[in-house]
């Protein structure tokens, strides 16, 4: 398939739990255009960064129906997509699955696109990776950190 946007994420945490932010590039192919993204967040994991780097850069896109290439360096992220195990955790409510409320966020939005994934080995010297690796770690140390309202109140809760 030829993917019109490329869609490169990644996400940190220090401490795990700990601050954490993510990072993302999106490119439309052919183009030359070409946007970054970032935030930070008080207090999350490195997996709820990773996947939620992936949402954003959907929800970036403005053209339903567009063929998207989502670049991770998360086996936690593209397992889940690629081998369908999100599917199976969907028709199971999401029961005693980590970050439920991120997984049906994603659902919704990829159900837009056409969403492939592709795997790459973090810190491999992947330029966009490294760059999306150099933002989130930047936006963990922001001075101003967001609440990761979910992870902090629910997600404590079910012991996450």
């Amino acid at each position: 398939m030829a993917h019109t946007v490329h869609l490169y994420t990644d996400g940190a945490a220090k401490g795990n739990p700990g601050p954490g932010g993510y990072g993302v590039v999106l490119e439309q192919v052919g183009t030359g255009y070409r946007k970054e993204f970032y935030e930070g967040f008080r207090l999350t994991t490195n997996n709820r960064m990773e996947l939620l780097a992936v949402i954003v850069g959907l929800e970036k896109l403005t053209k339903p129906g567009t063929s998207v290439l989502v670049v991770s360096d998360s086996k936690y992220v593209v397992d889940s997509v690629q081998k369908n195990w999100v599917l199976g955790w969907e028709k199971k409510g999401f029961v005693g699955k980590k970050n439920p409320d991120l997984w049906k966020r994603y659902l919704k939005i990829a159900r837009q696109h056409k969403v492939d994934f592709q795997w790459v080995k973090g810190h491999n010297s992947h330029p966009q990776n490294e760059r999306c690796d150099q933002l989130a770690v930047m936006a963990s140390t922001l001075p101003k950190l967001n609440v990761d309202a979910f992870y902090e109140e629910e997600g404590k809760k079910m012991d996450f």
